[in-house]
């Protein structure tokens, strides 16, 4: 490829981390070739069959229009398990087999592995057409390539992880008192009600200084309020903006995210970003990076637990912040937006 092809990136809107990784790649790369994006399908709304039928019809929407995209030299397909594959399949197969261009595929999503262990024959055969078909792989992390690698073959799987551009973020390394920071979707899978739990465990000892900031919304939106209300050194912020939120973590000493189950969390980036120590726990891609000196790592779904590693980094500041610059160190060396575009131009100057 050379510096004037077109990449077109496919994928969604509103979706969390997906959605500010592919906002953050055209960023990044828009200096170094064209690049149009196409995002006409959103994370729906409501639940049970309304959300089903605003899935579908959306999905549908895009997938009637793709062809009329003009053609591009490179195509990168952002996609995590499920429907989103199931989607993510047809632009794939049209963009290989109509367009005949290089096509990428990059893998996100929390439950990827439990989706590549299905019994069903039919998604199975779906899967290794669509590895079969693409030119690259992208993943998050080597516990990934390990899995993907079995469909793609090794020599297609790159790892390439989620990244940040640590010059939005300006640490502060508060420790009096500590400031424990929480910033996601308040869903029961990011481990806000154990959080909750453990706020008001550590708010009925005396002996432990700390404030505690929660940004976002979610089922649980009223019980993070209700919690706040309570307790004056807690703050519920609501749905908070991409600036607020660069702020808030800039003045956090440990970013809280116990999930049940994730990829490669941007939102930890994030934290680690801003200087933060991390409490999160060993799922998915979290502990190829989070190390002892990096943070601390709990059982998903122990509040007990939790509540006695934010217990610790809250007695002992000087650790929390010590943490907090080997997290921001490693953020500018190895998970930084600039790498990041190095290594997808390169990848892109070798697609077939």
């Amino acid at each position: 490829m050379n510096d004037t092809n077109t990449l077109l990136i496919v994928g969604p809107k509103g979706t969390g981390g997906i959605d500010r990784y592919i906002t953050e790649q055209r960023r990044y790369l828009a200096d170094r070739m064209p690049v149009r994006l196409y995002t006409r399908y959103t994370a729906p709304k409501g639940d049970g069959l309304e959300r089903a039928t605003r899935m579908v019809l959306s999905s549908l929407y895009a997938v009637l229009l793709f062809p009329f995209q003009p053609r591009p030299d490179i195509v990168h397909v952002h996609s995590s398990h499920t429907y989103s594959f199931y989607r993510s399949a047809f632009f794939v197969l049209f963009s290989a087999y109509v367009w005949r261009v290089p096509v990428v595929l990059h893998i996100h999503g929390s439950s990827f592995d439990e989706f590549l262990a299905t019994d069903s024959r039919l998604v199975r055969l779906l899967q290794s057409v669509v590895f079969d078909t693409v030119d690259d792989v992208i993943v998050l992390s080597e516990y990934w390539r390990t899995l993907v690698s079995e469909l793609a073959g090794e020599e297609k799987v790159h790892v390439m992880a989620n990244a940040v551009d640590p010059t939005d973020y300006d640490p502060t390394y508060p420790t009096d008192p500590v400031h424990l920071v929480f910033v996601s979707n308040l869903i029961e899978r990011k481990g806000i009600s154990e959080f909750l739990d453990a706020v008001e465990a550590l708010a009925d000892r005396p002996d432990l200084s700390f404030e505690v900031s929660i940004g976002g919304r979610g089922p649980f939106s009223d019980r993070a309020e209700s919690v706040a209300a309570t307790h004056d050194n807690v703050s519920y912020l609501g749905f908070i903006s991409e600036t607020e939120k660069q702020a808030l973590i800039s003045r956090g000493t440990v970013f809280v995210l116990p999930t049940y189950a994730e990829g490669l969390p941007i939102a930890m980036l994030e934290g680690m970003a801003g200087g933060n120590a991390i409490v999160s726990t060993p799922v998915g891609s979290i502990p190829e990076v989070i190390t002892d000196d990096r943070g601390v790592l709990v059982t998903p779904g122990d509040a007990d637990e939790l509540t006695g590693a934010l217990a610790r980094l809250v007695s002992a500041p000087d650790e929390a912040v010590e943490l907090g610059r080997t997290n921001r160190a490693l953020i500018e060396d190895r998970y930084s937006w600039q790498s990041n575009a190095d290594n997808l131009v390169a990848m892109y100057a070798d697609a077939k």
